[in-house]
Order: C-alpha cells, then structure tokens, then sequence
C-alpha cells in the first residue's frame, strides 16, 4: 500500500469501532500515526448500544499492529475542554498533527413531529456541537504549526439529501457541511482544506430498531428515496475509510470545500 501519511498525524473523533476504527487503520497503514478519542458510552437517545473502553482498547491494538503509534483517550466531543486536553496531549506526545477526521455520531429514528427533545438535543449536541468541538480545538494547532493540514466531516447523504424518519440527524449532517464550506473559505489562507464524506448506509452496527416499523408502514410512498443505483445495500467501513485517505492526501490537494458522496448511486435518485 502507498504510504501517503509517512511521520504524519491523525486526529480521529469516534475511534473505538466502525468508521473511525477503519479509518485510524488505514491511515496507520499508510504511515501517519493516531490521536484517537471516543465517548465510549451508550447514549441516552439511541436504540443500539454504544462503543465501550474494550472497543477503544482492540483499535490501539490494530493501529499497533501496523507498526504505528496511537494516543487513544476516553472523551467525549460535547466536552470541549476533555477533547481539547486529548488532542493537546496526543500532538505533545507525537509532535505535530496534519489530519482531522470528526467521525463521531449518533442517530435514532422517528417521524420529524415525533422526535423528543432529549432526541433533538442530544443528536445536535454529538454531531454538529461535537464537530464544532472538534474543528476549534484542532485549527488553532495546525495555523500555528504552519504546514498547512486537511480536515474531514463524515457527513452522510443525508447531508444532502431529506432522508425521511431522521430529521434530527439530517439537520445536523446538513449543518456540518456548511460549517465545512465555511471553514474551507476562511481557512484557504493556511493551506488547510476543509471537505465533507457522505456515505449512505455503512456496517457499522448503528442499527435502530425503531426504523423497521417506520419503514414497513410508509414503504409505499417512500422506500425510493433509500434506493441505491448500484446493486448494493451496505458499504463498509473500510470503503469510506479509503475515500477519506484519499481526500486528506496530497493527490486531492487541490480539494476544499467540498461534498464527497461514497453512496452506491444513492443521491442519483
């Protein structure tokens, strides 16, 4: 594999399992060593449970086998001053940073009119106030290292897209991408790029069980809009993991402010 990252760093949000697992894989692989944080917790909102400290502890184990370095802490992206102190940490320990991938989320299901305010407020408090965290923590590192950087928001076609029972989760994937847009052009002057990934559906386990009913009732009218073109269901983790590489890599170096879809044709219909 091409070691694009050589002596590189990575910070990656939501590190313990799928998507941000594969991706602090991947970017090991290529050479950059790894700030990993992830909450760690089952959150209140959701229906699947959450990554554990075991789950966290099996990504320092991979990322090592690749010959790599990881700091991996606990800490939660609500938490502004935890993440900060993880970040700060890791980048003391292994001396810079050039990549950040804000993977971290969540998502529970319901009709828009249905949602509870505890599912509005802790969606909008993981995706997009997490993303915010992530990105005021880490820009002031890299404008002041000079080198320029990429950043990644893992976004989702429902950042571009109405996908019906998640219009929590869809006004903060749309959020993030504009934040991204904005950051892009205030950033440009660093040489830092700012772009977003839009999967569609990813294996990570993030499986809601209250989406079976929803779906099977409202089938008829609204099954399209979760059509792919290509004749696949699922993507993996690993997919999106190597379109992030890919992004945050000198061959996209022209890239910013820009809206990646990696979705099976999903945004085609």
């Amino acid at each position: 594999m091409t070691r694009r990252y050589e002596d590189k760093v990575v910070f990656i949000t939501g590190a313990a399992r799928g998507q941000g697992r594969a991706e602090a894989i991947r970017f090991a692989e290529e050479g950059a060593d790894i700030i990993a944080i992830d909450a760690c917790t089952d959150f209140a909102s959701t229906s699947y449970p959450g990554a554990t400290e075991d789950d966290l502890a099996e990504t320092v184990k991979l990322v090592e086998a690749t010959g790599r370095r990881i700091v991996a802490s606990k800490a939660d992206v609500r938490d502004f001053d935890g993440l900060s102190a993880a970040l700060a940490a890791g980048i003391a320990e292994l001396g810079r940073l050039d990549v950040v991938v804000a993977n971290a989320g969540i998502c529970s299901a319901a009709m828009s009119w249905e949602i509870t305010l505890e599912q509005w407020q802790e969606t909008l408090d993981v995706n997009l106030t997490g993303v915010f965290h992530t990105a005021k923590a880490a820009i002031p590192h890299l404008i002041e290292q000079g080198t320029g950087g990429a950043m990644v928001f893992i976004s989702s076609v429902s950042g571009l897209k109405g996908t019906p029972f998640t219009g929590h989760y869809v006004a903060t994937k749309h959020a993030i991408t504009g934040l991204a847009k904005t950051m892009a052009n205030e950033l440009g002057e660093h040489r830092i790029r700012v772009n977003t990934v839009h999967p569609a559906g990813v294996a990570t386990g993030m499986v809601m069980s209250e989406m079976g009913p929803l779906f099977e009732k409202h089938a008829a009218t609204l099954a399209p809009i979760f059509m792919n073109s290509l004749p696949t269901y699922m993507t993996e983790p690993t997919d999106i993991a190597a379109a992030v590489a890919w992004l945050c890599s000198d061959e996209a170096t022209h890239v910013t402010g820009a809206q990646i879809p990696v979705d099976m044709g999903n945004l085609n219909r």
